[in-house]
């Protein structure tokens, strides 16, 4: 009987013709995939691309340039309009105005918002109509909003006719400088603080309940659960809320043109009314854009330094 032959290298042929089909399979498979993921970006992208990053570059271009829409002249000037900028006083003014404007937003807003949240998290008797008293000024127009405190505040409007009611003579609210702001502010932190108080307070029902049980057991107060169990768990949230609310307390434009329109003098004009003045009451874009520049540049540092800091109070940051 003839000798069988052997099959093994039969077979390994075999094998390296399958795995030489199937890398072509899987070469395609991925370059499918791939494709369907930048199909996936491509509208984002282009939105960025058209809406945020193209018109950062133009309004830098217009930035060197000293361009007045009156005259009709575009002159390139380098960084004559920062020069300027750094001799304006009206200009160090607003960032004064900005300052005190986004502190007392933020440090307002936040503490009201995690204190309605803990509070209905209690799930105390009425906290649905409560929920919606605080959340539906989120939804109001601003504008409209921003009207009806204008009539509110005036020296003879329904706070100060409230305050003469229990023998309190009010004030001017909206023509005194430190109430012009303090004003504002309260104003914006009304309006905006029901969808922080939301975003705490899914993140405080997210907080297992059986380590603050655990703690109670073993005796800490209800402070220490909070400071030690509650806060840390809840600070990637805390981030997100201090970041969207620096960034909103930056770019705040309409309370300000309705409420006091910038005044008494320039206590409540903010980085973003004067761009508005210098672009569309002078005429002055070359400069505006400047304006916009560093204001961009504040906002992203300020940004940039919360995201950094993280690491040092936020929970599971590594």
């Amino acid at each position: 009987m003839a000798p069988t032959a052997n099959p093994a290298p039969v077979r390994r042929a075999d094998a390296r013709r399958t795995g030489a089909t199937r890398k072509p399979r899987r070469n395609a498979m991925r370059r499918r995939e791939a494709l369907t993921g930048y199909l996936f970006i491509t509208p984002q992208l282009a939105g960025a691309i058209g809406l945020v990053i193209i018109p950062l570059v133009v309004v830098f271009y217009y930035s060197l340039h000293d361009w007045n829409a009156l005259s009709s002249s575009f002159t390139f000037v380098g960084a004559g309009n920062y020069t300027k900028l750094l001799a304006d006083p009206s200009f160090a003014d607003s960032l004064v105005a900005s300052a005190w404007f986004s502190i007392g937003l933020v440090t307002l807003n936040i503490v009201l918002a995690l204190a309605l949240a803990v509070l209905l998290n209690q799930r105390l008797p009425g906290t649905t109509l409560f929920r919606t008293f605080f959340f539906s000024p989120v939804i109001v127009s601003l504008v409209a909003w921003s009207i009806v405190w204008s009539f509110l505040l005036q020296f003879d409007g329904g706070i100060n006719g409230f305050l003469s009611a229990v023998g309190i003579q009010g004030p001017n609210w909206l023509r005194t400088g430190p109430t012009a702001m303090l004003s504002v502010i309260v104003v914006q932190v009304f309006k905006n603080v029901g969808l922080n108080m939301i975003l705490f307070l899914a993140a405080l029902q997210s907080v297992p309940l059986e380590l603050r049980e655990a703690a109670r057991i073993d005796g800490a107060r209800a402070w220490r659960v909070f400071r030690s169990i509650t806060l840390p768990l809840i600070s990637p949230t805390l981030l997100l809320v201090s970041i969207i609310t620096v960034i909103g307390s930056l770019e705040v434009f309409a309370q300000i043109a309705v409420l006091t329109g910038g005044g008494p003098g320039n206590s409540t004009t903010v980085l973003v009314f004067f761009l508005y003045q210098k672009a569309f009451r002078y005429h002055q874009f070359g400069y505006a854009s400047a304006v916009g520049v560093v204001l961009f540049v504040i906002v992203l540092l300020l940004t940039l330094a919360q995201f950094q800091t993280r690491r040092r109070w936020v929970h599971d940051e590594v």
